[in-house]
């Protein structure tokens, strides 16, 4: 097994996959939060303060974890040897789909996502995507901002699109590294921010925290 160098606290398989992508071994440990909106809060803070509360909880559960005989409840369980991780840095991060001020996320039932793409047809919306590393000398998050243009869609591609059961985990309502591809027109910013982990911010973050990319290639 590949010795890993950062503890990621998700368990989206696309976080996973930017992360080999790179070269950056690692092992999941995900973070459970309640990831509502506080009132008020603006779209961006959001979004920072998820990804930092994710990092930082799963560091502090993994720091409580040691002097416990089994992990805290809201730790999945994990090997003993698990303990060994704790010196390394926990990587969160959290995307949202914007359009105005209303954040989307992942639609509860055919009608939910068919009307978020139905409100995203032929316009530009916002993707935030905010990445935070954890360590024993603190937190540092950075956020990406990107625009994406939808073209016109009609109805019964979206229903179509539902059918495939792609939407069904996404926030927005689609996933713009599968078949959701088709209706981004243009893409202003970080694709794989779109995705859900913005790999410059990313690797700027591990680079800080001495942890290089290009590791596992």
């Amino acid at each position: 097994m590949r010795a890993p160098a950062v503890i990621l606290a998700s368990a989206s398989p696309r976080r996973a996959q930017l992360l080999e992508q790179i070269g950056v071994p690692y092992r999941v440990v995900p973070a459970e939060l309640d990831e509502q909106r506080l009132p008020g809060e603006m779209a961006e803070r959001c979004v920072r303060r998820l990804a930092e509360r994710k990092a930082q909880a799963v560091l502090t559960a993994l720091q409580a974890a040691r002097a416990l005989p089994q992990p805290p409840p809201r730790v999945l369980p994990l090997p003993q040897s698990q303990s060994a991780l704790l010196p390394l840095p926990v990587l969160g991060a959290d995307t949202a789909v914007v359009i105005g001020d209303e954040m989307l996320g992942k639609p509860a039932d055919r009608d939910a996502a068919l009307g978020m793409l139905s409100r995203l047809s032929g316009r530009v919306h916002v993707v935030l995507s905010a990445v935070a590393l954890a360590s024993g000398s603190g937190v540092r998050s950075a956020l990406s901002r990107s625009e994406v243009q939808f073209r016109h869609l009609t109805g019964p591609e979206c229903a179509a699109y539902w059918d495939s059961g792609e939407p069904r985990d996404k926030a927005g309502g689609y996933a713009i590294q599968g078949l959701g591809a088709v209706f981004v027109e243009r893409l202003h910013g970080s694709y794989s921010g779109v995705m859900g982990l913005p790999l410059f911010e990313t690797a700027v973050l591990l680079a800080e925290a001495g942890v290089p990319v290009w590791r596992e290639l």
